[in-house]
């Protein structure tokens, strides 16, 4: 047969035969046996590669069509098994077409199409990973540059156009620049690969590179290219270029060409230079255009960064700082700034490019403030200041060009100042008046760097002890013109918190400089221009401002202050009250017609003078209370103003000199302008409230009409509900940030006000803190500003503090406006009915606070009598009011004629439930509580939702009334409702509107709302009734009357036909049957409980229960018949036979029955229970991830097969062990679905293995046994194993004793050993959480369960053998975690339950143990300058000190493990030598291997440092030198005082 296609060979050279026949001859002859040729595989690439070759060589005209079949031949050949066998085997296979690979990439690029190439990519990426195909090209290392190239420029392509990013291309591209790297580092010339980088790489790469970074990656992309690709292509040119560009042997190239000619000579003593000018050839590749001009800026911005921290990572040393600043200032060179400086115009620069530079400048800067490069000393004295000078022409150019819009342009300034402050403070006035007083950093994103700008000054010239330098400049740009009114404001938040930390260090005497220059200027400069000038009245707010931040952020005056301290500030008090203040006042107290009150500079003025007056007074007062050498210059005048002042508190009491007449005049000024000047003024009154209530005897009258003063000035203000957020800065606060100052000043000292306003204006603020927290959502969506406050946030903070439920009055208050808004949400018709529970429990002349009040009203004696009758009358009123609403609920329930609320009401209703949430529900008064039970319970019982209403909104609506009723009752007077109820009237009123509500719920009974309404509704019904129980008044009479109701109950209200044509509401009957079960099961526990002294009433009740089962069993029944045959059962079934079924067996053991089920059961209950567990033995296996269903029935399980006796026919615990098993075999059921229902699977396996026989338990354990069987592994059956394995625990977990005991015990060793095929699970990377990690926990529990009983240490050992078989490596990192913490489990285990077998078994142990450390040094190793690790640091970190505990425990308590503690250290430095960790991980290893150091003699050091690697031994040395410095100098400290 041979002969008979051996022309085959002929054919193909032949030109007669057609391209065709050729490619199918050829693909016949690849693969057919019966071709004979001789080297048949070279021959037959060898007339691809030609043909191909031709072609390209422009010798025969193909066509497209067969050029592209040729290509596809050779692929397939490439990535043949036939190729790679014979390859494996030794033959010599050679390939000469790369030439042709580069030219068909070349034709891509130059078409700009990547179509048909995928042939080519993949030809490549078969030569590129066959090592003896790819020596084509890495035998000519130009091929592999041009390669390199042109896919860098292909993937460019795809970048930068519309298209999604494919993976074939980058990881062809990732291939080849591994495959130049091995070449890259083993060229000898380094000038000949600078040439071959910069000629044809340096521009692609650094284009890639930028795409790379830029691109706004999309869904449509490639995932593996996003997120890995990208990343590695990256780093792999990050290391290309490093290599190449700068490598050690070329330094003396750039030295010679950046250092200036005279430092050369003295350097090189006349050497000749060398003709490579690396610096020149890098900038000149980075001035051409290698892209298109829009991209050009952006790409080489990006580049001259990298390039910079790449030459600073090869060549920064102490000696070569001057060459790496001369590399900055060629690459600046590359910017467009350096043109800008240069004197080019600004506005070829948009916005967007400035961003850019500055990015790139800022980089730049950095990397130099870093790297310690700029020296001051060195600089000036050596260098001429040739640092200096450049840092300086850009600090002229950076304020000559101001972009306060753009981030980076402050923190360049930061940059600059940081390095030197002294280059920017020729242009201090210029600074302050850009970056800060003029600068409109008004965005959040400018406004951080802007204020670290600020802070770096303030830090700076505090240092330097030139805080009043710094300020002078502030003044003097202060008292410029100002801009226009929208001057921001000097201090904000941020700034102030930054001042007083450097205020705080500063001499006192500074501070006062300061302080003296700004009255100074103010009171020659300011105040005399001020009438009539606006541009004046904004530089004195400014200054005013500026005077308050210091006055209240300085130090405060003190006993220990020196007294020239004290006396300046008296000084400069006293001058700033006689020179500023008191002519402002004289100013404003002029009169003025109407229209002339509007004038800007008057509002200003106004603003100022009260902001002085305020800050004077209270740093008078402060002064005055902490520093008794402190004398206020109020004592001064005292003997003229002390007794008015005192008897009616007025302004001369705070502020000498000033006059009530013309204090009056100014406040009627303040009070026309919602501002600075109004809010001023309630924080004087607020201060003189506080000094006030400092005398020995308060005035009252005064302290109530200042906090009538300060509600009432805002009042008008809040009344529109216009607010803005304020940034607490008091000298900027406008008509739209007054309310929210206000309000923030009124809630912040409630508790100075609360005692001395009336009871309508305690409304007032009630209402509009229910006002502000209906707004609060919408207000915090709106607010952009992390510091800013809004009204809604103050009104949250209030509710969310502990202080509230304190302000009884206002609780009490606020829960009535609660109310009353309620009633206002109903329709209008509703609204106007007096009769309503809502509107009468809001009514307004209830006293709803006289419970409050009464005990402190002082009651004259003589009137006693009458009064007392008074006060009796006002508190019965209340609770008269609260028990004719609850009639009034109960009526309503029963005549069934409920309010109909929109979806619109609904969730208005909804949004207020929310803010009663916030109240301590838990912490209201009796009376309040019950009011408050009393609402919920309207709205339960008299509201309905309209037929249009989402029903699942209603169903939140339910849930959240019932889960507040449950607040209610966890308080302490939730008892307090059973003075206006009956308790079995509360429930029949729940239960009544809730199963009228259920008929809207057929639909959406598999919601998950749904079975959160059922829980809540639950609860409250357990809480309820043992509430009924722990009062132990007519606990019997309410049971009873609620019992009846509920057996009267038929779950058929306005249910439609079902198929069996009887009505019936499955969502009544799912309530009905919650409300049997929950009663059963609070009734059930109570007898439970009871004393046998009582057993009487227990079978009262044991009787009053039988027909509440006998209904609850009907309706179970009816649930199951009205129940699709097929279908599963519904899930709320289930808990209610479980209670039942407990209430049965409750019964039975207390009437003292032993075996017989027809002793205590009914024969159709009994087939009830049976047809239960039939039916979930048949869905059990079926419910997925059901976690709901799966643990209902499970908790019936448990307590039906605490009964064998009630199995059905001949069944016993094996059918369920069964089902259980079919159940974890599941494709639905996962590891996490296991770990979520494992304690109810533990509980029935409890109860069967309890109850079964030893003949059921054998058979058991041969199921579970079968499972672990290798054929599971091989024929792929991984959730049988995982079953098996899951049994496996989950019966170590359940107490065994006697024969069954024994049987498990003798069958461990069969355990242990099937466990072992772990060893070919771990072949498939996807097994490893489905069956590894659980054989992990398997065995960790085996050998921990096993101690004193696993006595044969074969057995022991065998579980290193599955250890050392486990992958720690290549594993992503939630299956890292679960494999680290299984091996360690099982380490552990053995090391604390199994100590003898370690000893015998010590090779295997520290070879498992220390793939251990191994994984986590490889995990916890630093990558870059930036210390960051693969994995999240906190669980690294967790196991490296799992990792430490584990050498402490091997130090600790295995002595006889010093005879491998030599090489335990071995291992450990072998590792370290290797990688640098994380400093964080490297703590906890060091501090481990420290105490295995402990247990090493002289000899073993010695030993360690003659047999150690010589890198290594390094790596020993300074182990043990920081070993003796710390370790073992604290250990022998400690030993020293140790008894």
């Amino acid at each position: 047969m041979a002969a008979i296609y051996s022309g085959i060979y002929l054919k193909l050279k032949s030109a007669k035969t057609s391209w065709e026949d050729k490619l199918k001859l050829a693909r016949f002859a690849w693969i057919s046996h019966q071709c004979v040729l001789p080297n048949k595989e070279q021959v037959l690439l060898d007339w691809v590669s030609h043909a191909l070759v031709s072609y390209y060589n422009k010798k025969p005209e193909l066509e497209d069509e067969v050029v592209e079949k040729l290509w596809a031949y050779l692929d397939n050949v490439i990535h043949s098994k036939r190729l790679q066998n014979l390859l494996k085997s030794g033959k010599t296979i050679g390939l000469s077409f790369s030439i042709v690979i580069n030219e068909r990439l070349s034709e891509a690029c130059s078409q700009k199409t990547q179509q048909n190439i995928g042939t080519v990519l993949s030809c490549s990426s078969g030569i590129l990973s066959t090592p003896s195909l790819s020596i084509i090209y890495t035998a000519k290392c130009e091929l592999l540059v041009d390669l390199l190239s042109k896919l860098s420029k292909l993937a460019c392509q795809q970048l930068a156009s519309d298209d999604a990013v494919g993976s074939q291309l980058f990881s062809v591209l990732q291939l080849t620049f591994a495959q130049y790297l091995l070449i890259q580092r083993q060229q000898t010339n380094p000038n000949r690969v600078f040439g071959q980088v910069s000629s044809h790489l340096l521009q692609p790469c650094l284009l890639l590179r930028h795409l790379l970074t830029a691109r706004s990656w999309t869904q449509a992309d490639d995932n593996h290219v996003r997120q890995h690709l990208s990343r590695e292509i990256r780093n792999q040119v990050e290391t290309l270029l490093q290599a190449a560009l700068f490598p050690p042997e070329l330094f003396s190239s750039y030295k010679e060409e950046l250092l200036p000619e005279q430092e050369v000579q003295e350097k090189k003593k006349g050497a000749l230079k060398s003709l490579l000018l690396p610096v020149k050839t890098v900038q000149t590749k980075l001035g051409s255009g290698f892209c298109e001009p829009a991209l050009h800026g952006a790409v080489v911005a990006g580049s001259v960064s990298l390039l910079y921290k790449l030459f600073l990572d090869a060549y920064c040393k102490a000696e070569n700082h001057l060459v790496c600043f001369h590399m900055l200032s060629r690459l600046f060179g590359c910017l467009r700034l350096s043109g800008i400086q240069q004197g080019m115009r600004e506005d070829t620069l948009s916005p967007a490019d400035w961003s850019m530079e500055l990015l790139a400048l800022e980089q730049l800067l950095n990397l130099v403030l870093s790297s310690d490069i700029y020296n001051v000393a060195s600089d000036r004295i050596r260098h001429k200041e040739v640092q200096f000078g450049f840092y300086r022409k850009l600090a002229q150019m950076l304020m000559g060009h101001s972009q306060a819009s753009i981030p980076a342009w402050f923190r360049c300034l930061k940059l600059l100042m940081s390095l030197n402050h002294l280059i920017v403070e020729p242009d201090l006035d210029d600074l302050v008046a850009s970056t800060w007083v003029d600068a409109k950093a008004s965005e959040q994103r400018t406004k951080k760097p802007q204020e670290a700008l600020i802070s770096t000054m303030f830090q700076t010239y505090s240092k330097l002890r030139q805080f009043p330098r710094l300020f002078e400049e502030v003044l003097t740009v202060l008292c410029r013109p100002a801009a226009d009114e929208l001057r921001l404001p000097v201090f904000s938040a941020g700034l102030t918190v930054k001042l007083r930390e450097c205020l705080l260090e500063l001499p006192p005497n500074q501070i006062l400089d300061i302080l003296c220059l700004f009255v100074e200027k103010c009171q020659t400069l300011i105040i005399p221009a001020l009438e009539g000038s606006a541009d004046t009245a904004l530089k004195l707010l400014s200054v005013s401002s500026v005077l308050h931040a210091f006055l209240f952020n300085m130090r405060s005056l003190d006993d220990v202050t020196p007294s020239p301290v004290v006396l300046r500030t008296q000084s400069l008090l006293a001058k700033m009250q006689k020179g500023i203040i008191q002519p402002l006042m004289e100013l404003l107290q002029a009169p003025r017609r109407k229209e002339e009150k509007s004038d800007l500079w008057l509002r200003k003025a106004s603003d100022s003078a009260l902001l002085l007056v305020y800050t004077w007074v209270e740093v008078d007062t402060l002064f005055g209370v902490s520093c008794s050498k402190y004398v206020s210059p109020t004592a001064e005048m005292a003997g003229a103003v002390t007794e008015l002042a005192a008897r009616h508190w007025g302004i001369s009491a705070f502020l000498p000199g000033v006059e009530e007449q013309c204090w009056e005049r100014v406040m009627e000024l303040a009070n026309s302008f919602a501002s600075t000047s109004k809010y001023c003024l309630e924080l004087l009154t607020l201060q003189k409230m506080k000094m006030i209530l400092m005398q020995t005897k308060a005035d009252l009258q005064a302290l109530q009409h200042a906090a009538a003063f300060i509600l009432k000035s805002g009042r008008s203000s809040m009344s529109r509900g216009e607010s803005e957020p304020w940034d607490e800065d008091i000298s900027a606060i406008s008509d739209l940030t007054y309310p929210t100052a206000h309000w923030h000043l009124v809630i912040s000292n409630l508790t100075i006000l609360l005692p001395y306003i009336s009871l309508k204006d305690v409304e007032y603020i009630a209402n509009v803190l229910l006002e502000t927290l209906v707004l609060a959502k919408a207000q915090e969506a709106a607010t952009d500003q992390e510091s800013a406050i809004s009204t809604g946030n103050v009104s949250l903070g209030l509710m969310y503090s502990s202080f509230l439920p304190e302000m009884k009055v206002l609780h009490c208050a606020f829960l009535t406006s609660l109310i009353r808004q309620f009633a206002g949400v109903l329709p209008a018709a509703a609204r106007d009915s007096v009769d309503l529970p809502l509107q009468q429990l809001s009514a307004g002349s209830i006293p709803w606070h006289e419970e409050i009040l009464a005990p402190f009203r002082p009651v004259d004696p003589l009137e006693a009598p009458s009064e007392n009758k008074l006060l009796k009358d006002e508190l019965s009123l209340p609770w008269k009011t609260l028990e004719k609403v609850a009639q009034c609920i109960v009526l309503l329930a029963q005549n069934g004629c409920p309010v109909i609320l929109k979806e619109s009401q609904l969730e208005n209703c909804l949004g207020l439930l929310e803010i009663a949430s916030l109240l301590k529900l838990d912490s209201l008064l009796p009376s309040d509580c019950t009011r408050c039970f009393l609402v919920l319970l309207s709205l339960l019982a008299n509201t309905k939702a309209s037929v249009s209403c989402s029903k699942q909104l209603l169903l939140k609506f339910l849930s959240t009334c019932f889960h507040l009723l449950r607040c209610l009752q966890a308080g302490r007077n939730a008892s307090s409702v059973f003075k206006v109820f009956h308790a079995s009237d509360v429930l029949e009123v729940v239960m009544t509107s809730q199963l009228r509500a259920s008929k809207f719920f057929t639909d959406v009974l598999t919601v998950p709302v749904w079975a959160q309404y059922l829980q809540e509704v639950q609860a409250f019904l357990q809480n309820f009734l043992q509430m009924i129980i722990e009062r132990r008044q007519s606990v019997r009479l309410n049971l009873e009357k609620f019992m009846s109701f509920l057996v009267t109950c038929k779950p058929d209200i306005g249910a439609a036909k079902s198929k069996g044509g009887k009505n019936w509401n499955p969502a009544a009957g799912q309530l009905l049957l919650m409300a049997f079960t929950t009663l059963c099961h609070v009734v059930t526990l109570y007898l439970q409980q009871l004393p046998e002294k009582k057993l009487q009433s227990a079978d009262v009740l044991s009787a009053l229960l039988e027909p509440v089962v006998l209904q609850m069993v009907r309706t179970v029944e009816h649930g199951l018949q009205s129940n699709t045959p097929n279908q599963p059962l519904p899930v709320a079934f289930l808990p209610s036979v479980t209670t039942l079924l407990k209430a049965d067996l409750s019964r039975a053991v207390r009437k003292g029955w032993q075996k017989e089920p027809s002793g205590f059961l009914e024969q159709p209950r009994i087939k009830l229970y049976q047809k239960f567990y039939s039916q979930i033995l048949r869905e059990l296996p079926c419910a997925g991830s059901n976690l709901q269903f799966l643990q209902s029935a499970l908790q019936f399980l448990t307590v039906f097969c605490s009964v064998p006796e009630l199995y059905p026919g001949k069944e016993t615990a094996v059918m369920v062990v069964f089902a259980i098993k079919k159940l974890l075999t599941g494709p639905a059921v996962t590891t996490q679905v296991i770990h979520s229902m494992e304690e109810e699977l533990t509980e029935v396996l409890v109860q069967l293995l309890g109850n079964c026989s030893a003949e059921e338990f054998y058979t058991i354990m041969r199921l579970v046994l079968q499972g672990l069987e290798m054929r599971n592994v091989w024929q792929q059956k991984a959730k049988e194993v995982l079953s098996a394995v899951t049994l496996t625990k989950l019966l170590l977990s359940c107490p065994l004793s006697g024969d069954k005991e024994k049987a498990f015990w003798f069958a461990s060793p069969q355990i242990i050993t099937a466990l072992m095929q772990t060893k070919e699970a771990c072949q498939d990377q996807s097994l490893i959480s489905t069956i590894v990690v659980p054989i992990l926990e398997t065995v960790a529990a085996l050998l921990r369960q096993g101690e004193g009983v696993l006595l044969n240490p074969h057995h022991v050992s065998l579980a290193f053998s599955i250890l050392l078989t486990v992958p720690l490596d290549h594993v992503k990192t939630e299956e890292y975690r679960s494999v680290f913490l299984g091996v360690h489990e099982v380490l552990f285990s053995i090391v604390q339950c199994h100590p003898k077998v370690l000893l015998k078994a010590a090779p295997s142990f520290l070879n498992s143990f220390h793939r251990l450390v191994v994984s986590v040094m490889h995990e916890g190793r630093q990558k870059g300058d930036r210390g960051t690790i693969s994995f999240p640091l906190l669980f690294i970190l967790k196991c490296a000190h799992l990792v430490e505990r584990m050498y402490t425990h091997i130090a600790a308590e295995m002595e006889d493990f010093t005879v491998f503690s030599a090489f335990i250290v071995a291992q450990y430095v072998t590792e370290l030598q290797k990688v640098t960790l994380h400093p964080a991980v490297k703590k906890h290893l060091t501090e481990g291997i420290y105490h295995i150091l402990d247990l090493c003699i002289e000899r073993d050091i010695k030993f360690l440092n003659v047999s150690l690697p010589a890198g290594v031994r390094e790596v020993f040395k300074d182990l043990y030198n920081d070993y003796n410095h710390y370790h073992k100098a604290k250990k022998q400290g400690e030993e020293k005082y140790t008894a």
